[in-house]
Order: C-alpha cells, then sequence, then structure tokens
C-alpha cells in the first residue's frame, strides 16, 4: 500500500509503500531493503524510507516477572500502553523521553534519554534481552552476555542491524503515581549551572531555557527537579488511590498554523511571559507523572504548530568540559539572528551507561548512542529560507567543541560532520557482518553514508 508519509517534524515528505511487521519475513527472503519505523517520533527522516515496514502491530505482553521487576513484550509496544498496564500495579519505566508515544523497539534503536540519565544511563542500560529477527533470516538473543557486540550496536543503532521482535526491560518500582516536583529560577547560563551541580543528587532534573536572552541574562531559564512522591508526601484525599491519576483533557491542534504566527516577536513575548510566570519557587509540588513527564502529549499533533512547512529540532551534547563555553556560544549566535524557539529544553547527562558484564570485568558500553557526559540542549526552528545557514553555523560550533547531534532528531546532518563525530568505522564492521547486503536501510543512513552500496 502506497502512503504519503512523515516523520513528527514533518520534514521530509515522501511517498513509501507500508508493510505489515508479518510481510517482513518475505521482504527478507525476497533480498529487497526496508526500513522499520514504530509510531513515527522522530522528527526527521530516521524512519522513512522507499519501502516502511510499520512495527506496531507486534505489540503483545508476553510475561512480567513481578520479583525481579522484568517486562517481556513485543517490540511494537508503546510506552503509553506499559504505563496503562503496570502504572496501577506500582511500577514505572526505568527512563522515559519527553513523550511516551513511541514504541520499545524506537526506544532502543534510538536509545532514548531522559530527565533522569545523570542517575540511571539511557534507555539500553535497563534491557536484559533482545530477540532480533536478522537480514540472515535467522533469530537470535542478544544481551550483555549474548551477542555482545550486536546487543551494544543495536542500542542507539537506529534500526539498522536488525529487527528488534521482543524485549526484556526491568521497570523499577514505585510506591505513588505522583511526582513531588521543585522549581527553581536561573538568572543566567552560570546559575543554571550551578543549580544543576547543587541538585544532582535528584532523580530527574530539566530546564527551560531562554535562548532569545542576552548580556548577564544569556541563558537564563527554569529548573525543574523531580522524585517519586512516597505515599506519606501525598495530600490526604489523595492516599486512597495512590497509583491512579485523573484522566487528562487533551486538545488536539485542528489544523497546520500560518507560517506568520511562529515571528521572532512572538517568541520573545512567549520567552519573556514564561520566565516571570509565578511558579513556587523552592517548595515542593505534587505533580501527577504525566504532567511532569509528558507535558506536551496532552496537545495532540502539536507538531502543526509549526505550520505545513514542518520544522526541525536541533539536539546536541557537548562534554562537559566545553558544555559552558559552547552552550553559551551557540546561545549567542541564535539570539544574534533573533531565531528564538519556544521549546528549548536543557538537560545534564551523567556518565552512567556502562553496564559489568557478569562474570568477567568487562564493561558494556552503547558506542552508537547519542549522550555522551556533559550538556545537551534541543531547540525547535520552523522551517525557513534562513534556517539551513544558522543551522550550519551552529554544527561549527558543536564541532569545534567536540559535541555531537542526536540522530533521532536528525534531518539535515552532513556526512562530513557525521563521520567526524560518530565512530561510524565501527558500526559499518557490525553492519557488514549482520547485513551485508543493506536490506535494513533508511533515508537518514543514505543520507549520511552508512549504506554504501
Amino acid at each position: 500500500m502506497k502512503k504519503i508519509i512523515s516523520n513528527w517534524g514533518n520534514y521530509p515528505t515522501i511517498e513509501a509503500d507500508i508493510f505489515e511487521f508479518q510481510q517482513i519475513h518475505h521482504l527478507i527472503k525476497s533480498k529487497q531493503s526496508f526500513t522499520l519505523r514504530g509510531l513515527g517520533r522522530s522528527y526527521g527522516d530516521s524512519s522513512l524510507g522507499e519501502r516502511i515496514v510499520d512495527t506496531t502491530k507486534n505489540r503483545y505482553f508476553l510475561h512480567f516477572d513481578e520479583e525481579k521487576g522484568y517486562l517481556t513484550c513485543e517490540a511494537g509496544i508503546s510506552l503509553a500502553e506499559i504505563l496503562e498496564v503496570f502504572v496501577p500495579k506500582g511500577w514505572f519505566l526505568p527512563v522515559t523521553p519527553g513523550t511516551k508515544f513511541i514504541t520499545i523497539g524506537g526506544a532502543i534503536s534510538s536509545d532514548v534519554h531522559g530527565k533522569n540519565h545523570h542517575k540511571e544511563g539511557s534507555f539500553c542500560k535497563h534491557v536484559v534481552s533482545m530477540e532480533v529477527l536478522l537480514a540472515s533470516g535467522k533469530q537470535i538473543e542478544c544481551s550483555p552476555t549474548k551477542n555482545v557486540e550486536l546487543f551494544q550496536y543495536i542500542c542507539g543503532g537506529m534500526g539498522l542491524l536488525g529487527a528488534i521482535k521482543t524485549a526484556t526491560i526491568k521497570l523499577k518500582k514505585i510506591e505513588t503515581a505522583y511526582i513531588k516536583q521543585i522549581t527553581y529560577k536561573a538568572k543566567n547560563l552560570e546559575e543554571m549551572l550551578t543549580l544543576f551541580h547543587q541538585h544532582e543528587d535528584s532523580p530527574y532534573t530539566v530546564a527551560w531555557m531562554d535562548c532569545l536572552a542576552t548580556g548577564r541574562n544569556l541563558g537564563r531559564g527554569i529548573l525543574f527537579t523531580g522524585d517519586h512522591a512516597k505515599l506519606e508526601d501525598l495530600p490526604l484525599e489523595l492516599r486512597d488511590k495512590p497509583l491512579e491519576i485523573p484522566k487528562r483533557r487533551t486538545l488536539t491542534i485542528p489544523f497546520y498554523f500560518p507560517s506568520f504566527v511562529l515571528n521572532p516577536l512572538v517568541v520573545k513575548i512567549f520567552n519573556f511571559l514564561y520566565y516571570h510566570t509565578s511558579f513556587q519557587l523552592g517548595k515542593p509540588q505534587i505533580v501527577d507523572y504525566d504532567h511532569f513527564f509528558y507535558p506536551l502529549d496532552s496537545l495532540l499533533e502539536w507538531n502543526k504548530i509549526y505550520g505545513k512547512r514542518g520544522f526541525v529540532q536541533y539536539q546536541f551534547v557537548l562534554p562537559k568540559e566545553n558544555g559552558l563555553d559552547g552552550t553559551k556560544h551557540i546561545i549567542e549566535e541564535i539570539a544574534k539572528r533573533k531565531m528564538g524557539s519556544f521549546l528549548v529544553v536543557f538537560k545534564v547527562f551523567g556518565n552512567p551507561n556502562k553496564i559489568p558484564q557478569e562474570g568477567s570485568k568487562k564493561v558494556i558500553e552503547f558506542p552508537f548512542s547519542f549522550p555522551k557526559e556533559g550538556y545537551t540542549l534541543a531547540l525547535d526552528f520552523p522551517l525557513q529560507p534562513e534556517l539551513e545557514e544558522l543551522l550550519s553555523k551552529l554544527d561549527e560550533i558543536v564541532i569545534k567543541y567536540n559535541g555531537r547531534l542526536y540522530l533521532t532528531k536528525d534531518a539535515r546532518m552532513k556526512k562530513e560532520m557525521f563521520y567526524s563525530t560518530y565512530p561510524v568505522e565501527d558500526f559499518l564492521r557490525v553492519k557488514k557482518k549482520y547485513d551485508p547486503q543493506n536490506q535494513f536501510t533508511s533515508l537518514q543512513a543514505q543520507r549520511l553514508g552508512l549504506i554504501t552500496n
């Protein structure tokens, strides 16, 4: 079935043949290349291609070990479906990004990160094992102790080494479905980094930043910290049903906004008003987990706000030693060109992604995963003629400070930048071993030179 399709950024838009997950064996046997796609929440072209295999009907729960918290499920199941079933039982995801509308397969392929990376690492650190269908037609298990190299590169490997059929992940125990949130305000970037340092023991930290503020206000923003609330933290009226939260009202954006709506003046006014909002600073507030982790999920199809031309989310990470100078440099460049963004998310990455391998002194790492110890900033920019010039300049700054871009958000990175910031040669060696004919492909993989024939 042919379909016009795009991912969350609405750019690029392509026409593709769509196949059910059950048809994947036919595609493998007939030596046709194809692209795996879940719920389409990657932003650019990483899950787009000429032939797309829709994984979302591969979505059953298979087993739950209540003693260990191990959940085994098919890879097309979404984080939202897991939360709906397991939060009422007192379990939560070990790591979650800012939307729950992604599949387990997508979470592993992107090795998604959350507000707790500084404490818990990224998603794949909590994957116990996977069943993977290879281009050879063979199905194998990989884990930190079995087929280790495949496991390491499938984590963050953007679906280019095999199809994840099932996965076992470790959930975390919770007493309530609520978060104890505390809000702080930073006058500039230096103060923001100080606040992150002061609250590095907090399980969750994330900040919004005003990317149009300049001078002594450069990098000003609001830091949110959080921890899973215990029963005793809840007000009396919530203690009877601590694992249930009120159903949220959702609003659907009914049409694409016209491009003039998001002009620089509107962004500047929004940033000013949001920064000066009367938050209850420094005092704990009890909010439900949906409110804390997924504020944008209540606004369905919010990507239409950026208009029919679509938008690009630019997310980079800089090493800790270069983070202050590099982030300042990038914000100055954006403010100078007055091309601000509503959504500016700033986080600190830790370095806890190493898994000790059982029975040996080896440590498992994920070489192709985006996060590394340092600072990450994500910004939305509507597509417009001047954008590529700005982003090319930001690319230069990211390279200068030894950073790199997030493949899951990427829609336009140049091959040269990719090769200079990721361990591409190592990935290609593993790719050749498990998929020598490049049957697992994507438009992004072709653009970045991961598909070489």
